[in-house]
């Protein structure tokens, strides 16, 4: 039942999603930085959450991704990016679903990438792999 109902929450948000990103494009910066979006920070290991605002998954994720922001602050930096709103960092590192988290070193190269929802833990465990206490 559990895998049934996520499997149709991810179906229906690419379906939406597809459309969706297709006919956004315009380009903002992150509201929860000052970089230029899809930008990983310079010197710290980075996570780019690529998502939207109005997709489902994306909103499960919306608190996981403010915790990890500010329980790594300073030590990772994570940002958010709204597809729809900004479609420019998705077309550059070629996101085919929403979510898509992208993880890179602190030398900015892409260490890991995943799609779909990304769990707490899983996120803690990347960080560490990656050199994050």
């Amino acid at each position: 039942m559990k895998k049934a109902l996520i499997l149709i929450i991810l179906v229906a948000a690419v379906l939406g999603g597809y459309y969706l990103f297709f006919q956004h494009d315009s380009f903002a910066k992150d509201n929860a930085t000052d970089q230029v979006a899809g930008t990983p920070a310079k010197g710290l290991v980075t996570m780019i959450d690529l998502g939207a605002d109005r997709c489902i998954p994306c909103k499960m994720m919306a608190p996981i991704i403010e915790e990890v922001r500010a329980e790594y602050k300073g030590r990772a930096e994570v940002i958010f990016i709204d597809v729809w709103k900004d479609s420019k960092p998705a077309k550059q590192y070629g996101i085919r679903v929403i979510p898509t988290q992208i993880f890179f070193d602190r030398d900015g190269k892409e260490v890991y990438r995943h799609e779909g929802f990304l769990p707490k833990e899983a996120i803690v465990e990347i960080f560490a792999r990656i050199g994050v206490k």
